[in-house]
């Protein structure tokens, strides 16, 4: 009986002792700390642990996380400005611009993140017109830069712009970032003073939780930095022939346009006809044999019947007998006819 009692006291010694040690470690001044009795392992909603009965963690506060408040967003200077520009460009020296605007991207420290080119297609005759499809990522205070190079440099007939403020959205993010960073360093403590299996388990469990949020929460964090710190330009760019005008045309003026436009249209089909026909000569020379000897036996088969029916005409009528005389159609009646006249 004395031994049992022993026991017990000696028990609750250690219990109260490591419950004044958790929160003399975790400065728990006003009671977001404290040690209870033996209990379920559980894990609160809100980020609390209860391990067996000898430690229990209430949510982490603002105050000790020390995290930006609203008071934060209003004052501060460094704005999240996510900036995207598309552009159509036209250009008569397509090689030539699609290098003079790599090499710039190159200078200005930006990347091009995409890029598709189609070269012209065979059959087009002699407009193969080439284009391309280019996504750039510039350092944001260089955007314009870059945008004043390509309109120096090609004829832009479209433009289309974009801003996203996401400066609440990233305190927000950066807040419980510092939350899990917060949490992950006191798991960390806990761990490092529990003593037995079923707290190292129930530990690193809520461990592996808060690390896997806290990579997700800062691989975003870097995504909108990047978006930030390098503005998107989306850009297609088209090889032509008359570049558009800038200002609306006169009447005139479209009369004259319209009509040299027409005399090129007629000089290049005749041009695509003359390189189409010596571009197709021997298959023009096969298919000449191939009529010239079907054409030579229609007019060989044609002499023959024609030679066949001339013999049959110089051919002389056969001397007819007495009796196929008189049997003969129509001459008896001819022979009676004579008698009687």
């Amino acid at each position: 009986m004395k031994k049992g009692t022993k026991n017990w006291k000696w028990k609750g010694l250690s219990a109260f002792v490591l419950a004044a040690l958790l929160c003399a470690g975790c400065g728990a001044s006003d009671g977001n700390e404290t040690a209870a009795g033996m209990t379920e392992d559980t894990f609160s909603e809100n980020g609390s642990f209860d391990a067996g009965g000898s430690v229990y963690l209430e949510s982490v506060s603002t105050e000790e996380a020390d995290l930006p408040t609203n008071d934060h967003v209003g004052i501060r200077d460094d704005r999240k400005i996510i900036r995207e520009v598309s552009l159509e460009v036209e250009t008569r020296e397509f090689g030539e611009l699609v290098s003079t605007l790599e090499t710039r991207v190159r200078e200005l420290g930006g990347y091009v993140e995409s890029m598709d080119t189609y070269n012209g297609s065979s059959y087009s005759g002699s407009h193969r017109l080439r284009s391309a499809d280019m996504t750039v990522r510039i350092p944001a205070d260089r955007t314009d830069s870059f945008l004043e190079k390509v309109s120096d440099t090609g004829n832009i007939v479209r433009r289309s712009e974009s801003t996203d403020d996401v400066t609440l959205s990233y305190v927000d993010m950066e807040s419980r970032r510092n939350t899990l960073r917060t949490e992950q360093n006191r798991l960390l403590e806990f761990l490092d003073r529990a003593e037995n299996v079923e707290e190292i388990i129930t530990l690193e469990e809520r461990l592996s939780e808060v690390r896997y949020q806290l990579e997700s929460m800062e691989s975003k964090l870097r995504t909108i930095d990047n978006l930030v710190d390098y503005s998107t330009i989306h850009m297609n760019i088209s090889e032509v022939k008359d570049l558009t005008p800038e200002a609306e045309p006169t009447v005139w003026g479209r009369i004259s346009e319209g009509f040299l436009q027409n005399v090129d249209k007629i000089r290049n089909s005749l041009t695509d006809f003359a390189v189409w026909i010596l571009v197709n000569i021997p298959y023009l020379v096969i298919w000449g044999i191939v009529i010239a000897a079907f054409v030579l036996l229609l007019r060989r088969h044609g002499r023959k019947k024609r030679k066949k029916l001339e013999e049959q005409l110089r051919r002389p009528a056969p001397v007819l007998g007495e009796s196929q005389r008189q049997n003969a159609p129509g001459e008896g009646d001819g022979e009676t006819e004579k008698r009687k006249s």
